[in-house]
């Protein structure tokens, strides 16, 4: 490791040697999509972003030879310890060559600055947090990602493996064209009509003319939903607030539900299309046209993500999750969609897990979470 050297990134030059590394590291691999450069300086700390109002972060770059082969981020989020009463800290944005040294001292610089802030152990990656990017794909190399979901080289599980750490969750991203998600098994057809008329359920989409409103409405929905889910930590006011903005021209609210019962919003399903190939098209660069070719013409996107149908804990008893999906189906067909993942969903998850496999989606990719802590017995 003599010619290995770990630079903490701290001056504007190092950090835009932090973000374009992937740029070298994935040249020759088609299925990689690059990030949307002003999203990943704010989710790095780079920029400003409510998540580091409590959080905070630092990010390291190895060079051998003075040539840059990886990176990683150190993260301590202020949420997790509160919720969770353990002093864990997160590893994210890992890249490296296929340079077992680089990535023992990256990892090493990494958990050394996390110890130094009190951290006992280590799980990642969270690109910052599980809200966000976050997972290493160890299954599914050969198709790009959908939207906002991770993509790495197959080797990254090895070196990840070797610095020590070991599997603590997995999770799936479920893929199916619409033609096949439309064969629903009809006793599934009957049960949504029968909750519909049982408690009174009406599903609608976002309101345009309340848009900021009602994304913050289906982000509350997300938190009072996950609280018993693997690993969650609530959005807080702000991060709430930065996603209802970054999203506005994004949604498209008629694939986007909210399901009601007496008019108070108890249920949502949120997706947004797969903006990956713009992005790709714009090198992740959103001005000074970009931003326009991305949100140009959205009708032509056949592709979408369904990422989270979120009920709240009073409900979830009642199919108010089947119901939403059934209203989803038929939009689908009406924008004219072709193909729609559901990620990501956990292993742990057996009730989402189930019903997908139900309605014909297929396991397309498959994401793991590490952690550095002592195998369980």
């Amino acid at each position: 490791m003599a010619d290995i050297a770990i630079q903490p990134v701290e001056t504007r030059s190092q950090q835009q040697r932090f973000i374009r590394l992937p740029w070298r590291i994935y040249a020759d691999d088609p299925c990689w999509i690059p990030p949307v450069i002003m999203s990943q300086q704010e989710l790095l700390g780079f920029r400003k972003h409510p998540f580091y109002e409590r959080s905070k972060s630092q990010s390291f770059l190895a060079t051998r030879g003075g040539r840059d082969v990886g990176r990683i981020t150190a993260i301590v989020n202020a949420g997790h310890i509160d919720r969770y009463k353990e002093q864990r800290g997160f590893f994210g944005f890992f890249e490296c060559d296929e340079d077992t040294a680089a990535s023992r001292a990256l990892f090493q610089a990494a958990g050394d600055w996390l110890h130094a802030q009190g951290m006992t152990c280590i799980r990642g990656p969270a690109n910052p947090s599980l809200n966000y990017e976050c997972g290493l794909l160890i299954e599914g190399f050969d198709t790009p990602p959908f939207f906002m979901m991770t993509h790495n080289r197959p080797w990254y599980a090895q070196l990840v493996e070797d610095a020590g750490f070991g599997k603590i969750e997995d999770m799936f991203a479920f893929w199916g064209e619409t033609s096949m998600l439309g064969g629903l098994d009809p006793k599934l057809v009957t049960m949504v009509e029968g909750v519909k008329e049982r408690f009174g359920v009406t599903i609608r989409p976002l309101d345009r003319r309340r848009f900021a409103d009602e994304v913050r409405t289906f982000l509350h929905i997300y938190n009072e939903s996950l609280g018993g889910t693997w690993g969650f930590v609530p959005l807080t006011s702000g991060e709430i607030d930065h996603m209802a903005a970054s999203l506005k021209y994004l949604i498209e609210p008629e694939l986007t539900l909210v399901a009601e019962v007496e008019g108070k919003p108890v249920g949502a399903v949120f997706c947004l299309l797969d903006y990956n190939p713009r992005i790709k098209a714009i090198d992740g660069r959103l001005f000074p046209f970009g931003f326009l070719r991305l949100l140009w013409n959205k009708k032509a996107i056949k592709r979408l993500r369904a990422i989270s149908t979120n009920v709240i804990p009073e409900y979830q008893a009642w199919g108010i999750g089947l119901v939403l999906m059934n209203g989803l189906y038929e939009r689908f067909m009406k924008w004219g969609l072709r193909e729609v993942e559901f990620s990501w969903v956990l292993e742990s998850n057996y009730l989402s897990r189930r019903t997908l496999e139900r309605g014909g989606a297929l396991v397309t990719k498959k994401y793991r979470i590490y952690q550095d802590d002592p195998p369980r017995p």
